[in-house]
């Protein structure tokens, strides 16, 4: 009888144990869990208006642990971004552009962007707080720079090809095509809601949005075309 009620004893100890090693194990998913909250929380609060209990507590973490993970409040900050602009070039770079004639590939690149940026507002957000903010925390980023250099360097080499096939004008500058993909991309999400309610037009319709992007593309088209 003494042994089984050792046994018992010993087995209500061990599932609390078993539980936090587990919860402890894995930094990696609990880094995880807590950026994507934060990019959510960021997003919509911007720096200076998001709270970290708030992500702890939806993170059912503690602010320690975040603190222990990304140093302070303005670390996890310029954690979201990076890890924002990253997944963004990891997804255009799955493009396979240098598959495709010039032109197509060029289409296909504004295309990409089009629909990256229409349904990922949250990177949007981002953006514009950073911007706010005069980029002085993505200044700060040690990768940012090498995040964003396959970006300049597959729009230099499609264009590079397009204007050796003579289908795209000389003398133009990547950075320069680059900006204009993401300014007419990025205004669609933007300025959607008071270009919207100013103009009298559902901005996030399937036929508004199908318009917009052929227009948008056909844009960047015209202006490379030789």
């Amino acid at each position: 009888m003494n042994e089984t009620v050792h046994s018992r004893r010993r087995s209500t100890r061990a599932a609390p144990v078993e539980k936090a090693v587990s919860r402890t194990n894995d930094p990696e998913r609990t880094m995880a869990n807590i950026m994507e909250v934060a990019m959510a929380e960021f997003a919509e609060k911007g720096l200076a208006g998001a709270r970290i209990d708030e992500i702890a507590a939806a993170t059912r973490t503690s602010k320690r642990m975040i603190y222990y993970y990304f140093g302070s409040k303005e670390g996890l900050y310029l954690a979201v971004l990076e890890e924002s602009y990253r997944r963004m070039r990891e997804i255009e770079g799955q493009q396979h552009l240098q598959d495709l004639e010039p032109e197509a590939a060029l289409r296909r690149l504004v295309e990409f962007t089009y629909d990256h940026h229409h349904s990922h507002e949250n990177y949007i957000r981002l953006v514009m707080s950073e911007n706010m903010n005069r980029g002085q925390f993505l200044e700060q980023s040690k990768s940012i720079q090498q995040l964003n250099v396959p970006a300049i360097s597959s729009i230099r080499q499609l264009y590079d090809r397009g204007v050796a096939a003579g289908v795209f004008r000389p003398g133009l500058d990547p950075i320069d095509i680059h900006a204009s993909i993401s300014a007419l991309s990025f205004f669609n999400v933007s300025n959607r809601h008071t270009f919207g309610l100013i103009f009298k037009r559902d901005m996030t319709s399937p036929k508004a949005l199908a318009e917009r992007r052929a227009t948008v593309t056909e844009m960047i088209v015209r202006f490379v075309r030789a």
